[in-house]
């Protein structure tokens, strides 16, 4: 009898990895882990579909900054004309003016006030050079015209459902990042190492989906739910 000629496609490696991976010597294990990284394939240009991150706009913090700005300098410039007038300074400038005069550079509370400034300063520059917005994730920018993104929350969620659908998983928790996706589940049933290589699979497809700009590593844990205590 002659063997039938088995189908070559698109499906041809997968399916011989399939089998390599089954005829294996399957080893008892009560956890199986692995790391991965899934990367879009790239385009004929390079760097087409690559875009940067989402800029927050810090509207409360610009706010509060001009509101103080602007209530300083205007307080302290009707004082300055006043002055100008012929008029007495407000109290409250002659109280300053005397105590500055009497305070001295090593004092604590002279140190504390320019430590507290230099940190408040330092904040306002990390807020002014970096983007901000660390929980969107920047997808693949098809159309100069137009920019998406991803909120972190909805791509844990869509992996989880996907992880779910997996054979063998009872339950899954993910851990999404801007730069890396932990996912640890748990399975009461089949071996370990095919749970996790199913989801290693599952996974990898549904970050390419999600069409990220750059997708996060992948981490897959696998381990068995603890024993019902009697």
């Amino acid at each position: 009898m002659t063997e039938p000629d088995r189908p070559s496609g698109p499906e041809e490696p997968a399916r011989q990895e399939r089998e390599a991976r089954s005829s294996r010597p399957v080893l008892e294990m009560d956890q199986s882990a692995s790391a991965s990284e899934y990367n879009p394939v790239a385009d004929d240009d390079g760097d087409a579909g690559r875009t940067g991150r989402f800029w927050s706009v810090r509207r409360v913090p610009a706010g509060l900054l001009a509101l103080v700005v602007l209530a300083g300098a205007g307080l302290l410039l009707y004082d300055v004309a006043a002055v100008r007038a012929d008029r007495p300074a407000m109290r409250w400038r002659r109280w300053l003016a005397d105590h500055l005069a009497e305070w001295r550079l090593d004092e604590i509370a002279v140190l504390a006030a320019a430590g507290a400034a230099i940190l408040l300063g330092l904040w306002l520059v990390l807020l002014a050079v970096t983007p901000g917005l660390r929980a969107l994730l920047p997808m693949r920018q098809d159309r100069p015209d137009l920019r998406a993104g991803l909120h972190r929350e909805a791509a844990a969620l869509v992996l989880r459902d996907r992880a779910m659908e997996v054979s063998g998983v009872q339950s899954v928790q993910v851990r999404m990042g801007r730069s890396r996706a932990s996912v640890r589940a748990r399975a009461h049933f089949r071996d370990l190492d095919d749970v996790r290589a199913d989801l290693d699979e599952a996974l990898g497809d549904a970050l390419e989906e999600l069409g990220l700009a750059k997708p996060p590593e992948l981490a897959v844990h696998v381990g068995r739910p603890p024993a019902k205590k009697r």
